[in-house]
Formats: C-alpha cells, structure tokens, sequence
C-alpha cells in the first residue's frame, strides 16, 4: 500500500516533454502544454518506457508505410498516421498524480501502465490505465506488451505434447516466447541466435539448444523435423530456415513484422511435398479458433502473470535520460549484442 500512495515529484504542471519522429532515423524531445485532466480522464507521470525493437525499430528507420495508421486498436494512437511528423510508443509506466471529476481518489499514486507514446507524462481515460500488480517493479510492467505479444505467439502457436519447437531470432519478443515454451512438455526446444550473448540469454530462459542453420537444426531434430517453428526475428530471409526446418504439416508462426523489406523465399518442394503452413500472429486481435475462451481480459491476466513469474531482468541493457532519445534509438538501429532491451527514463513533468 505504501508503494502505491507515493507519487513522483513534480515541479511544473502543465507541460510535459513529448518525443516526435521528425524524418528517417530522427526523433525530437519538444516541449509542449498539457491540459487538466479532463472528466474520466487521469494525469500520469511517466516513470519508464520502452523502445520496442520491431515496429517501433522501423518507425524510427522510415520502413514503414507514411499512409498506415498507427494502430486502429489503441485509443492514444488510433487517429495518427507514419506521417512525419508522428507521435509513436505504446509501452509506458508512470504514477497517477491527480484526476478530474470522477476519478477516485484511490488512483492517485497508483502505478499504471498504458499504451501511450513517450512522453514524460499524459493524460488517458481510466479505462485505458492498467494497474500494475503490487510488488511489481516499473523495469517488468514495461514490458507488458512485449509479453502480451509473446502470449499471443503461444496462443497462435498452440505448442503441443512431446513437439520439437525451433525459435528464430531471440530479441525481446523470441526471448519471452522462449520462456513461455520452455513451460511446456516439448521434445526440443531450440533457437537460432547468431549474436552469442543473446544465445546465452535463451540458454537461460530455457532453451535446450542453439543452431546456426538448416543443417545444425536437422543434424539435432532429425527426420521429423520440427513441429512448430516461430519465425520473430525480423528478417524476412529467415523464412528459408523455417521451411527448412519445418516437419510434415509443421506450422510457422510468422511474428516479424517486415516493413518495407523484401527477400525471395523459397516455396519450393519442401514447402508443397510436406504441405506446410504459414501464418501470421499478430498482437492486435485475438484469432478466430481462440476467441470463444479468450479475450483481451484474459490475455492481460495470463500476460500480468507471466511477468510475475518469469524474472526479465536479464533483457534490460541501457537506460537512457528521456531528453537523449535520439542516442537511444541510434543505439537500438545498430543493435545490441547483449540485454537487448533499451528503457527511456523520465522525471514526470517538465
């Protein structure tokens, strides 16, 4: 209780610092006013949030389409575009530190998390505000989408009895989804990683081995091949290993998101003659099979618990000051051998 009634220290209401995607490869920390919170509405000081490495990684790099809305599913970024200039983020932590008519007084104080972009400090519907589960530190709740997304991948995975499951790509998302699978009953659990601290990392979360291609996945899974292969790593070359690798009637679970990068995939005879399937997950939207048992409640409880249960302390490598949000995205562009995950520290409002 006493965790939750201490609030941030704030020395000027009103204006808050506010990250803008300005050009490829450019973003601005810009000083702007912020209203009252309005009815419904809480005022949140931000404490930590999180660069996401995939569609965020892309935004940064201009990959992305300038006419594609930003996300039609959440409410602080439903009505934007990938135009320049943009607003983007979605995994922030701060505390409620006031709010106006109808916002009881028990929310102020609380740790939240929402789906808003950086900034060091918004304002959001309650029914945007999820509360972060007592005990838990502001590091892990920032993390909630990327488990949220790494729920869904097993989700729409649906790893079964005895499988051999192959994990491409070992960021944030594959090394979530890593610990996720390595819960369950599965023959093999394996990942490819070419960067060593990284595959070190799945080691820890789990992992029972690491390949380095085709050859090595097949020399360690053998005829049957793999059940499940989930390809997260980005690279959309990466899906020749995933055919590869892939069993008779084996599914590839596709988490990538490409943006505007292309390769040539080879469909030939392996992807007809063991008639395999391809299939996108994607965090936005629960699938059709799953939706009678799940729905977005549920998800957020399995995902709040998996963050509980599963120590992530080991994926957070720099914390960098808000206002050199510029050197943080630099960083995560020529990405990180080691902990992968880059947080932007805030101190409220400015």
């Amino acid at each position: 209780m006493a965790d939750r009634l201490r609030a941030p220290e704030v020395r000027a209401p009103g204006r808050r610092s506010a990250l803008f995607f300005t050009g490829p490869r450019q973003v601005e920390v810009r000083d702007e006013p912020l209203p009252p919170p309005a009815a419904g509405q809480a005022l949140v000081a931000s404490e930590l949030s999180a660069l996401s490495a995939g569609t965020e990684l892309l935004a940064f790099r201009g990959e992305l389409p300038p006419e594609l809305p930003v996300d039609e599913t959440l409410g602080a970024l439903a009505d934007g575009t990938f135009r320049y200039p943009f607003r983007y983020g979605y995994a922030s932590v701060g505390r409620v530190i006031a709010g106006g008519a109808g916002v009881g007084g028990d929310w102020i104080g609380r740790r939240v998390f929402a789906f808003q972009p950086h900034a060091s400090a918004f304002l959001a519907p309650l029914d945007d505000l999820l509360p972060v589960p007592e005990g838990l530190p502001a590091e892990r709740a920032a993390l909630f989408p990327h488990m949220e997304t790494a729920v869904n991948l097993i989700l729409d995975g649906d790893p079964g009895l005895d499988d051999a499951v192959l994990v491409i790509g070992q960021g944030v998302i594959g090394l979530l989804a890593t610990a996720l699978l390595a819960r369950f009953p599965l023959a093999l659990l394996a990942v490819a990683e070419p960067h060593a601290a990284r595959a070190a990392l799945a080691r820890r979360f789990g992992a029972g081995a690491v390949v380095d291609g085709a050859a090595a996945w097949n020399d360690l899974a053998g005829a049957r091949g793999a059940d499940l292969v989930y390809e997260l790593s980005g690279d959309p070359r990466a899906l020749d290993l995933a055919v590869a690798a892939a069993g008779h009637e084996a599914r590839i679970v596709v988490g990538s998101w490409y943006g505007a990068k292309r390769a040539p995939i080879d469909l030939g005879g392996r992807f007809h003659r063991r008639r395999l399937s391809i299939a996108s997950s994607q965090v936005s939207h629960i699938g059709g099979p799953l939706s009678a048992r799940w729905d977005r409640a549920r998800r957020r409880e399995a995902t709040w618990r998996a963050l509980a249960a599963i120590d992530t302390t080991p994926l957070i490598g720099d914390r960098v000051p808000f206002a050199d949000a510029q050197q943080a995205y630099q960083r995560a562009d020529a990405g990180s051998a080691g902990a992968p995950q880059i947080l932007l520290t805030h101190a409220g409002l400015a």
